[in-house]
């Protein structure tokens, strides 16, 4: 292990300085590393018995196998899975059907996260297609879907953001014995691998808590939902159900109006207009969360007014809304680490697949509040 930069050993009080240390038989057993062929050695058979007991192929005496796993137990051994993915020379096909960048900057985050993950597995034999879709788009979605179905995978990576269209698409994964993992949405009903992502419910707890901080008066505050088709996006519905639920849970429904708005895309003059009706109809708005990366859209237009007595909260780290973070027109920010979620979707394949580790079904990654003051160390970290 190497040693941190600037820093000397110092030895323990209890040895002296300059002793030597002494390998006993009792330390040398400990760090020995058990073969197939001590095993072998010790219960009287052949290696390649051994070799079917343990991985449970091919016909053993069942004394046999017996007296093979209590003298493995007994001596610890442990796999190396590592060398056995190295050797085995398999080549594991997966598919990555996430939303393309290109309609929306938020998804960049995800696909580095999957190309990292890739590079990093190459050497065992994973290999990545990625088939983007329109996220704005369910007929994309499923267009890019049956794409995907054309070809044998084994195994699929999946940003489920409309919720109705991915759901024949799990059945049939489900059927053919593909397993796939899920990012960015929970759907939990057809037993996926494994999820990786936030907890949308309590992320949107978080942020009504935010907004609370900043406003002990009466008010109203906003939950938006902007450029989104609500009704087919299970995570939306989540995050407002977190945040309507905090003030119910603290006992403030009488003291805070929540009011929910799904501003539609049409152009700026569009957005304008129905947030105009929104601060016309509600004039006592003094905080707005923002369910999704577009938080900057809100904030452009609170500028615009000049409202500032209107804090805001909204999602993720892209270039529109770190501008606004900095000129404190952005109060918080919550970061959604959507390129972890894109690499350890890939690593949980990759455990399941080559490493034939048992998966957690669930990954929830932290919820992390970002602010103008801690903004830099999130992206040195992610550099």
């Amino acid at each position: 292990m190497q040693a941190c930069a600037g820093t000397k050993y110092k030895p323990s009080a209890k040895v002296s300085s300059g002793a030597k240390y002494k390998f006993t038989k009792e330390t040398q057993k400990l760090n020995k590393v058990i073969r197939i062929k001590d095993i072998a050695e010790k219960a009287n058979v052949s290696t390649g018995t051994v070799d079917r007991v343990l991985h449970n192929r091919g016909r053993v005496a069942e004394d046999v196998r017996q007296r093979v796993l209590q003298i493995a137990e007994e001596l610890n051994y442990k796999p190396n899975i590592l060398a056995r993915a190295l050797v085995n020379n398999k080549t594991y096909q997966v598919a990555a059907l996430i939303p393309d960048p290109a309609f929306d900057s938020y998804w960049k985050a995800p696909q580095e996260g999957i190309e990292k993950a890739e590079e990093e597995l190459q050497q065992y034999g994973m290999r990545v297609s990625q088939f983007c879709f329109d996220p704005f788009s369910a007929e994309s979605f499923v267009k890019e879907a049956e794409k995907l179905a054309a070809k044998p995978f084994d195994g699929i990576l999946v940003a489920p953001v409309f919720y109705r269209q991915s759901l024949a698409h799990f059945s049939k994964w489900k059927r053919q014995g593909i397993p796939f993992v899920l990012f960015n949405t929970h759907i939990p009903n057809y037993e996926p691998l494994m999820y990786i992502g936030q907890d949308s419910y309590q992320s949107g707890f978080l942020a009504a808590k935010l907004l609370h901080y900043g406003n002990k008066e009466n008010a109203s505050f906003v939950v938006a939902h902007i450029e989104e088709d609500v009704a087919n996006s299970s995570h939306l519905i989540s995050k407002e159900q977190g945040f309507v639920d905090y003030f119910v849970t603290q006992e403030l429904e009488s003291k805070y109006n929540v009011v929910q708005i799904d501003v539609q895309s049409g152009g700026k003059q569009s957005i304008t207009q129905q947030l105009d009706k929104l601060f016309k109809d509600t004039p006592d708005i003094r905080g707005v969360f923002v369910t999704n990366s577009k938080a900057h859209i809100m904030a452009d237009y609170l500028a615009q007014k000049k409202l500032q007595q209107v804090h805001l909260v909204g999602y993720d780290l892209i270039e529109e809304n770190l501008a606004h973070l900095n000129t404190n027109r952005i109060n918080f920010l919550i970061n959604q680490n959507p390129k972890g979620q894109g690499y350890w979707g890939i690593q949980g394949l990759a455990d399941h697949l080559i490493f034939k580790k048992k998966n957690n079904p669930i990954k929830y990654l932290p919820l992390d509040i970002i602010t103008k003051e801690n903004l830099h160390y999130y992206i040195e970290a992610d550099q």
